[in-house]
């Protein structure tokens, strides 16, 4: 979808009513303190009742938003993972797999800002996602959703290749590899000090441009 269409669409899209945006604010509220006190007081040292305080709400309240600590802490990273799933869908079909994966993360590093910004600033979504590179809890459930996500992207794959996800492991093989460069740049941007969007863009960058020669090539110089 280009600007034009997206400004079609946000023109011609019903408004919200009174008691839906007051929802939505709340929601968007609660979200912004839980990430805030997350990244700067810790995960795990943060209780349920502290967030909603902040928000001068009720614990009540906060469970009709989220269902808990962890949900709250990965909802802005799956605006992400969804951003990053729309981008694959719409690269051209004349694109290899690997370089339309490629190109789909690095777009959507470059466009991040627009899928966030609205809920949450992206430097604390920045921050978030530093925050579960390296908060154990945290790692488990995101890994879980990547496998999740890698199953998704293997059928985008397949589908815009004319193959059968289930007979046919070469889109489910592509994605492996691609979500492991992911992994691995994850890691090493979260255990960095630079949590810039510009940094984890082009450590992801440098990575992909190794897939080909890493896999196909000799290392030894012997």
């Amino acid at each position: 979808m280009d600007i034009a269409d997206t400004a079609v669409t946000a023109e011609t899209a019903p408004r919200p009513g009174l008691r839906e945006r007051k929802k939505q604010r709340t929601r968007d509220a609660l979200l912004r303190a839980a990430l805030e006190l997350f990244t700067t007081k810790g995960y795990e040292q943060t209780t349920v009742d502290e967030i909603a305080e902040a928000v001068d709400v009720s614990q009540r309240t906060f469970f009709r938003y989220f269902a808990g600590k962890e949900d709250v802490a990965l909802f802005s990273q799956r605006i992400a993972e969804s951003h990053f799933l729309a981008a694959v869908r719409e690269r051209p079909s004349h694109e290899a797999p690997l370089e339309a994966l490629r190109r789909a993360v690095l777009e959507g590093w470059d466009t991040i800002g627009e899928a966030v910004d609205a809920v949450v600033p992206i430097e604390l979504h920045m921050r978030t996602f530093q925050l579960i590179e390296s908060t154990p809890a945290l790692v488990a459930v995101h890994l879980r959703r990547s496998a999740e996500l890698e199953e998704e992207i293997a059928r985008v794959i397949a589908e815009r290749e004319g193959l059968d996800v289930d007979t046919d492991p070469r889109p489910r093989v592509a994605v492996a590899v691609f979500g492991g460069v992911m992994r691995v740049t994850g890691r090493l941007w979260g255990a960095g000090e630079d949590t810039s969007v510009e940094a984890i863009r082009e450590l992801t960058a440098a990575y992909l441009d190794h897939v080909g020669p890493a896999l196909a090539e000799k290392w030894r110089t012997e």
